[in-house]
């Protein structure tokens, strides 16, 4: 009997979600149901009400003018550590309506 090298499942699963198309929609969820509310602060993301990605741009819906400007200012850094949430590139731009 061949003996074959064990691997760890986090691994495993991860190259089968790779191979099958799935690792980007999940990453993209854990940004825009996880890590918004956790990167952006909890009173930012009281004020947003729809987030959505769309080829590597995050769209927000803001509710409050004073919201959606310290979200334009903070844009590069919120990319960052969206980014840095999932560990991938998946966002490289905001856009607040």
């Amino acid at each position: 009997m061949k003996r074959v090298k064990a691997q760890p499942i986090t691994k495993l699963l991860q190259a089968f979600m790779r191979q099958e198309g799935l690792e980007t929609p999940l990453l993209q969820y854990r940004i825009t149901h996880q890590g918004w509310t956790e990167v952006a602060g909890q009173t930012i993301a009281n004020h947003t009400e729809d987030l959505s990605i769309y080829n590597q741009t995050l769209y927000i819906q803001c509710n409050n003018a004073a919201v959606k400007q310290e979200i334009m200012s903070q844009r590069t850094d919120l990319i960052q550590r969206l980014n840095k949430f999932v560990d991938a590139y998946i966002i490289n731009n905001i856009i607040v309506k």
